[in-house]
């Protein structure tokens, strides 16, 4: 007969953060810090430091960095949208593990999603709100 093995069970946490058009969807478990984006390391997929430095804030802001391992899909939008949306998946999965997490993120801000997107254009104009000159005579 062969032994069973039994598998061990890691508790993961996962969200979905979103910014103008792009969706993050993030898998957070215990782990040594590592941040997989579209399974490319962070410094990789994010080459700026801003951008690194703004996905690691809401492990700053709580004090967990280095104890937790993100792992993130994300579609849609620019790079900017981007690193908001995973900072926002980030942000409500450390508060899905821990409640007592929630008031420094939502004094910092990372827990409110940024409604703002970009206006559709509208007939007769050339963009959102730009209108061919006016000539009165």
């Amino acid at each position: 007969m062969a032994a069973k093995t039994k598998r061990e069970k890691t508790e993961l946490w996962a969200t979905t953060g979103r910014r103008k058009t792009a969706i993050a969807r993030v898998r957070l478990a215990a782990g040594d810090g590592s941040v997989l984006v579209n399974e490319k390391p962070l410094a990789q997929y994010f080459g700026h430091e801003a951008y690194q430095l703004a996905v690691q804030q809401p492990f700053h802001v709580t004090g967990t960095q280095g104890k937790f391992s993100v792992t993130a899909n994300i579609i849609g939008g620019g790079i900017s949208g981007q690193v908001e949306a995973l900072q926002h998946g980030i942000s409500r999965a450390l508060v899905l593990m821990n409640a007592d997490l929630r008031k420094p993120l939502k004094t910092s801000g990372l827990l409110t999603r940024d409604p703002r997107e970009k206006e559709r254009r509208k007939v007769g104009c050339r963009k959102a709100r730009k209108r061919p000159q006016y000539s009165k005579r």
